[in-house]
């Protein structure tokens, strides 16, 4: 008996407990909407649904009318469904325009994705919402508000990039959490504003023995880029930013410098001494990019004077745009097949070779327009300067070939090795091809060959720098990857593990390892995990360089929208 009183005071629960309610409907002019009692006359929400707090609204609200008060048992019947209808309405009208502006919001997300992946200005976002508005004038006229909806000013898409780039941080620190292997690659270079840029990548294995390889931070250093505060910079990132242990960390890719690689006080130092600090049992296998590796071994054939020679003339042409538009328009009257000489940049060194290539195709037509012009074209067209060309033009050929093969996504340390040992076998066949005036590999050498008219094709010169080469292409990794490749060559024994292998790559095989090799999953993981290569600055790096992540623009819209209504309801 004592417990009749609350459970009348209580809201509707059951059948009878909806008769009660359509009751008070009626009395009180309420109706429910997500489970909380609201006023049909005014619309304010009551917090409790109890029969007392209605009749109490009911009767002392100062924006009830007379008139409500006074209405018969059928006249509130009739007013409490039209109001019912009215509510219901205005509930849809709110959803729909609810969902226009997140959907408005997503769009602007969208956008500023494309913006930034494409290298725009920012600025690009208010004249891409000019053309969508007038593109809907010209389609669908009647969606042009929703189109007006879409924020994608300046400081829109500045900001929805920043948010991304968050997105993709928290992603990368909640991944971080579930490596079991994880390597850095770290490069230092100077922005255009002379400021020195650590820039450092994380390449980390779950696991399950997936990859995840992303930008871990930018680093901008305004003072000295000693090896110290190159070790505090990537310290920061990996305990205070992802809070990864020492003890997972496999590798570290550098660029050679010797802030990284110096001995006793370089970057790599001071890291091995940090985990002999925090007594990691693994050793740190420390390396150069292998591209960039590549690239200081092709410099070892000492042919500075011949690219030198030919970045005059390329200069020369392509310096002055009055003299590029005479050139291609002295090639048009040759009928060459090419129309265009390309730049060379030292920065990008797969460009000598698409330079060389091209110069050495054009070089009867570059020698006539550079006399044309007035200049001495002798050491253009001395044989020993075209033969030099001609074997350096082909032996670059063949760094650029394997260079491609090293680069891209999903690239595995074991692979991009294997890869440069097998160049090193090449070059040790096309030695021995040389000296035999052998030129079937060397296109360019075979050309000026047969074009020379008494001089003898210098082959036993040209053997002696391959071999130069080939002593030369040593790379810093080579101490290292063959004890972790081991591991995995004892799965090959298996014929039905070796065809995975073949079929889907050492970075998937990883993940076929079957449970009862549970030992060799760790070695795996190690493998996979190293690397081969390496403001709103830092938020449009993280993003352009994304790979293994995507931005959650679902859920940064979700997260705006919940601020937004939370800061409504505490400004009520």
């Amino acid at each position: 008996c004592q417990s009749q009183g609350p459970r009348a005071e209580s809201g509707p629960t059951g059948p009878q407990s909806m008769s009660t309610f359509s009751r008070w409907e009626a009395e009180y002019m309420f109706t429910e909407v997500h489970g909380k009692p609201v006023c049909l006359l005014c619309g304010e929400r009551l917090s409790v649904m109890k029969e007392y707090n209605l009749r109490r609204h009911h009767e002392t609200s100062k924006k009830h009318t007379d008139k409500d008060k006074n209405m018969d048992t059928e006249q509130r019947l009739q007013k409490v469904e039209e109001l019912k209808r009215g509510l219901k309405s205005q509930q849809a009208l709110f959803t729909i325009a609810k969902s226009q502006s997140g959907a408005a919001v997503k769009a602007s997300f969208i956008v500023a994705e494309e913006v930034e992946k494409s290298a725009r200005p920012f600025t690009e976002g208010e004249f891409i919402k000019n053309c969508m508005l007038k593109v809907c004038d010209a389609v669908c006229p009647d969606k042009r508000q929703l189109f007006s909806n879409v924020s994608l000013s300046r400081n829109t898409v500045a900001e929805r990039i920043d948010q991304l780039s968050t997105n993709l941080k928290e992603q990368l620190v909640g991944k971080g959490k579930d490596f079991i292997a994880y390597s850095l690659a770290v490069d230092e270079s100077t922005d255009t504003s002379d400021i020195a840029q650590l820039s450092i990548f994380i390449r980390g294995v779950d696991s399950s023995l997936s990859i995840t390889e992303e930008l871990l931070a930018l680093r901008p250093l305004h003072g000295t880029t000693t090896g110290q505060d190159l070790y505090e910079e990537v310290s920061r990132c990996v305990r205070c930013e992802m809070g990864l242990p020492w003890e997972k960390l496999v590798g570290l890719t550098t660029d050679g410098a010797p802030a990284m690689c110096g001995h006793r006080s370089g970057l790599v130092a001071r890291m091995r001494e940090r985990m002999r600090e925090e007594n990691v049992t693994g050793e740190l296998t420390a390396y150069h990019c292998i591209i960039h590796q590549e690239s200081l071994c092709g410099k070892a054939l000492k042919m500075e004077h011949v690219m030198s020679t030919i970045t005059r003339a390329v200069n020369l042409i392509r310096a002055r745009g009055l003299n590029h538009r005479q050139f291609k328009a002295f090639l048009g009257e040759l009928d060459t097949e090419y129309g265009e000489l390309p730049y060379h940049t030292e920065v990008r060194w797969l460009s000598q070779g698409k330079v060389l290539q091209r110069c050495f195709e054009l070089r009867e037509g570059i020698c006539l327009f550079i006399v044309n012009k007035g200049k001495d074209t002798t050491e253009l067209r001395d044989e020993t300067f075209l033969c030099e060309m001609a074997f350096l033009c082909d032996i670059t050929s063949h760094l650029n070939v394997m260079n491609l093969q090293l680069q891209g996504r999903g690239r595995v340390i074991s692979d991009m090795y294997s890869t440069v040992q097998v160049f090193k076998t090449k070059l040790s066949l096309w030695e021995t091809h040389m000296r035999k005036e052998n030129l079937s590999h060397f296109p360019s050498c075979q050309t000026m060959k047969e074009k020379l008219s008494t001089a003898v094709f210098p082959t036993a010169q040209f053997a002696d720098k391959l071999n130069i080469l080939a002593a030369d292409f040593r790379l810093d990794v080579e101490s290292a990857p063959p004890n972790l490749q081991m591991e995995l060559i004892k799965l090959q024994c298996n014929d039905t593990l070796k065809e995975k292998y073949d079929r889907v790559g050492a970075a998937e095989f990883a993940r076929f390892i079957p449970d009862k090799m549970a030992e060799l999953r760790i070695p795996a993981a190690q493998t996979l995990s190293m690397f081969g290569s390496t403001s709103h600055l830092h938020s449009i790096l993280r993003i352009s360089s994304a790979q293994s992540l995507t931005p959650n623009i679902d859920e940064l819209v979700q997260k705006m929208r919940h601020h937004q209504v939370s800061g409504s309801s505490s400004d009520k």
